[in-house]
């Protein structure tokens, strides 16, 4: 494998940055690549602008100095940039007050191209979760979906007192298994994931969770035909208080299935809310798989869980059935 001395000392981080490149985004000779990164992101950026580079494509890196810091929406030449980009990767640090600015990232990069979203990536992430088998892991998340698709009862629990039910009947599924190859498509590397929006009248019950936007620490969520009606816990609390008083906020946007075997639950949900057996829901915008569009989009982690659908266990304790 070819590279440049300076990237020659991270042998790894090399390969997981020419998979992300050849096998995720597919990038081609002639298209735009639109690198948005910070210098904490710098030698991650440097390993996708390396493979790019070699494949012939025009890159263009957008630096977010922290004196900018939290941006909250883009600069006129910023728009202009992202809507002649043929491939865009978002990586920056993970911050709450930078959400709209983030989904206006998805909505503008599906857009007119393809994105990627990495927030919160690191070194480490990269190197155990992008160097995979892209393959095994999208057979195994399609037979989830299969399981799941179109069931009109569905029930999820834990030993720490989740328990909530919703359907799911008439929701298109969206695998995240790494192809992010043509356009219109969003999603993350590392991938490892199957998502939906709940039917939003029938999402009722409680949940109880480790994690909410990587802020670690116990949290319980109750939800009445869709809405966040009582909270408690010092994460949950501040993602309301940033929501203020926009009620799309509150509403719940996805219900996801972690199935990235080689990811941990950790304070970094975008890896954890890939860990495998777990689930997460997200309150805010459904990406266009449910009714509810928001500025807002907050996933929150439950573990150990049992889901079943119509009578049958798809996962119970955190172990898959299937």
């Amino acid at each position: 494998m070819k590279g440049n001395k300076k990237m020659k000392g991270n042998k790894k981080l090399l390969q997981a940055g020419e998979r992300a490149v050849k096998q995720a985004l597919k990038i081609k000779k002639g298209e735009n690549f639109l690198l948005v990164t910070d210098k904490q992101k710098m030698e991650i950026a440097e390993a996708l602008a390396y493979w790019a580079k070699e494949v012939g494509a025009e890159t263009t890196t957008y630096l977010m100095t922290e004196t900018l810091r939290p941006i909250v929406k883009p600069t006129k030449i910023f728009e202009e940039m992202i809507k002649k980009a043929d491939v865009t990767v978002y990586m920056l640090d993970s911050r709450i007050e930078e959400k709209p600015f983030r989904g206006f990232m998805v909505q503008m990069g599906s857009t007119y191209g393809r994105i990627c979203m990495m927030p919160g990536i690191t070194i480490d992430m990269m190197e155990r979760l992008v160097n995979i088998d892209f393959m095994e892991m999208s057979i195994f998340t399609q037979k989830v979906v299969d399981f799941l698709k179109d069931s009109e009862h569905i029930v999820v629990e834990n030993p720490n007192g989740t328990q909530i039910e919703f359907s799911v009947k008439g929701r298109k599924w969206e695998i995240d298994n790494g192809d992010i190859s043509s356009k219109g498509k969003h999603g993350n590397l590392p991938a490892g994931e199957c998502y939906t929006a709940p039917v939003e009248s029938t999402f009722n019950g409680k949940i109880v969770i480790s994690l909410i936007d990587d802020k670690l620490g116990y949290g319980e969520m109750e939800f009445k035909n869709g809405k966040l009606i009582n909270y408690k816990g010092k994460g949950i609390e501040e993602i309301v208080k940033t929501i203020g008083s926009d009620e799309s906020g509150l509403i719940i946007g996805e219900f996801g299935i972690g199935t990235n075997k080689n990811a941990k639950i950790c304070p970094n949900m975008l890896e954890a809310e890939k860990a495998f057996g777990t689930v997460h829901f997200a309150i805010g915008d459904s990406y266009g798989l449910g009714k509810n569009k928001s500025k807002f989009h907050f996933d929150a982690l439950v573990e150990k869980v049992t889901v079943k659908s119509e009578r049958k266990y798809l996962i119970k304790n955190g172990k898959f059935l299937i």
